[in-house]
């Protein structure tokens, strides 16, 4: 493993002397631009291996991407390389159908400490819920980014992440503003997390069980999404949508395409970069 091909993997050619927020912020925008959030493994028939050699040849050699398992622990590898204080941290991510959060742990993100400063940095979460520049370990404070207002909030120890929504607006939909989302300044949450430090080891259970439990979202959809510098690309299934954060000053704009199966294989090439090894099943 060479941080050299891991920067050509992100396209990130800057210097990176300091290991300060600016550069981190900077290799950070780089690795969720070019490493997709996608499952395509377990629609394709591919075991996903959470050791550190694999996850570093399917995604910097083979140009993939994958899940939170496996992006954060490259990037967490990354950041180590680079002389950042980095450890793992486990969540629970809510379930908006379930209204609650899951009662296992079944996320990971990364806590960085910079000059007595701890930030929280999730390259893993994906979607329209995917934070841009790492976060201020801060209660209560709203931290505008370019995708909407992200903040944590801190109770008796256990932590919060949660996010603005925001309108959106789909042209063929009808002919006036659609949102798929309810009035503005309602709030998604998106998981839930303490500081206890982890060990990837830790997940090899999970990354087994996410692979076979037939009830969980990975399994039931296949997903590649992929931020972009002004909002996000996403493949669900045989649904491609393009969407632009900020087309209005509230309002991010959002074109929805159902593909062919042909379509799928060749969007995922031009749009996402990858090219599958064996036959996706969508």
């Amino acid at each position: 493993m060479n941080i050299q091909e891991y920067f050509g993997r992100i396209s990130y050619n800057k210097p990176h002397k300091d290991a300060d927020l600016q550069t981190l912020t900077a290799i950070f925008q780089h690795h969720i631009q070019s490493i997709p959030f996608e499952n395509l493994s377990m629609h394709s028939g591919e075991a996903i291996e959470l050791d550190l050699q694999s996850t570093y040849n399917k995604i910097v050699r083979k140009k993939r991407g994958g899940w939170c398992l496996e992006i954060n622990h490259l990037l967490f590898w990354a950041l180590q390389e680079l002389g950042y204080e980095v450890c793992i941290l486990g969540a629970n991510s809510y379930e908006p159908a379930e209204k609650g959060y899951t009662a296992e742990i079944n996320h990971i993100l990364l806590k960085v400490v910079i000059q007595g400063d701890s930030y929280i940095v999730d390259a893993g979460f994906g979607g329209a819920y995917q934070m841009w520049q790492p976060l201020m370990l801060i209660s209560g404070k709203d931290q505008p980014q370019v995708p909407g207002i992200f903040h944590l909030m801190e109770d008796d120890g256990t932590w919060y992440l949660e996010k603005v929504k925001r309108k959106h607006y789909i042209p063929e939909h009808s002919n006036n503003d659609v949102s798929d989302t309810p009035e503005l300044g309602n709030i998604r949450k998106i998981y839930r997390f303490t500081l206890k430090p982890r060990h990837i080891d830790d997940f090899q259970e999970l990354n087994a069980y996410l692979q076979v439990s037939p009830d969980n979202i990975l399994q039931k959809k296949s997903i590649c999404t992929l931020q972009t510098t002004n909002g996000l690309l996403a493949l669900v299934g045989w649904t491609f949508t393009d969407m632009k954060y900020k087309y209005t000053e509230d309002m991010d704009l959002v074109n929805i395409t159902t593909l062919t199966d042909e379509e799928v294989e060749k969007t995922l090439k031009d749009k996402f970069n990858i090219v599958l090894e064996n036959k996706l099943v969508p």
